[in-house]
């Protein structure tokens, strides 16, 4: 398995200065057996007949994405978590492994309002459970880790609207800032990127920091947004072993009213979010 670099601060100030880099860290497509060997956990999520995501398997059962990969765009409804299939490792039409999804749970202070919008991107995430286990030597679940510091060296496995039939990755992307409980990267993201695994190399192993939720523009460039992941993530694990899968309980209204958004980043332009 091949693994990031190890992570590097590159942020002398803030954002300004980041945001004047010119050239778009590489993706690569991972065309070949050898050029996934080690991402068969990454896996393409099917949506029912709305659309895809990404995923990535965190155990032999579940598989971490975005919240809003959960939703109906058209009528803001959740989808059934039945009509869900996962796909590890999915590449030129085949996958190493599939399984349908039998429950799910999305994050109880997740609130989706449409494609569009920077409600929630913090708690943006769902656990799926898999109606069977993946017990495969070639496909190992990956661990999760802490939200990495600013200027840090991540990576990004995901599929996309014109990369769905080959996982692609993205070696080397940075964190350009923290912003309540948010990430702001240099990270590549397009429509079906939303639930990548975002990667650190922690002592030679890639453990998933964060989860791609949005995709905004700032002062000109294009960033992504990863969610929070460790605490909302054991919230989520609980209420999925708990409630048997099904959506937590909704906040309250006076929850709702103030959600965990990430502040927008001021001076030119501001940012628009967009769900990727």
């Amino acid at each position: 398995m091949r693994f990031f670099p190890a992570a590097i601060l590159f942020l002398a100030i803030a954002l300004p200065a980041a945001a004047q880099e010119t050239e778009k860290p590489a993706l690569t497509k991972l065309k070949t057996a050898y050029d996934v060997r080690g991402w068969e956990a990454v896996g393409r999520l099917n949506i029912g007949r709305i659309g895809m995501c990404t995923g990535a398997l965190i155990a032999p059962d579940v598989v971490l994405t975005a919240g809003h990969c959960l939703f109906d765009k058209r009528t803001g409804q959740q989808v059934d978590p039945t009509t869900i299939e996962f796909l590890a490792g999915w590449r030129n039409g085949r996958a190493s492994a599939s399984r349908q999804v039998r429950q799910a749970v999305v994050h109880p202070d997740y609130v989706f309002t449409g494609p569009t919008g920077n409600e929630t991107v913090a708690v943006d995430l769902a656990v799926l459970k898999l109606n069977s286990p993946i017990n495969r030597p070639t496909i190992q679940p990956f661990p999760t880790g802490k939200r990495p510091r600013k200027g840090a060296s991540v990576g990004v496995v995901s599929y996309a609207r014109d990369r769905a039939d080959s996982p692609s990755i993205q070696e080397e992307c940075h964190v350009l800032a923290r912003r309540q409980g948010t990430l702001v990267l240099s990270c590549d993201a397009d429509f079906g990127t939303s639930g990548a695994p975002i990667f650190a190399d922690i002592a030679g192993t890639p453990e998933i920091v964060s989860v791609v939720s949005a995709i905004a523009t700032i002062r000109d460039r294009q960033v992504s947004y990863g969610t929070n992941l460790q605490k909302p993530l054991a919230e989520m694990l609980t209420l999925l072993e708990t409630n048997g899968g099904t959506r937590a309980p909704a906040p309250t209204a006076a929850r709702r009213t103030k959600p965990n958004t990430p502040r927008v980043l001021t001076g030119g332009g501001g940012a628009k979010f967009v769900r990727p």
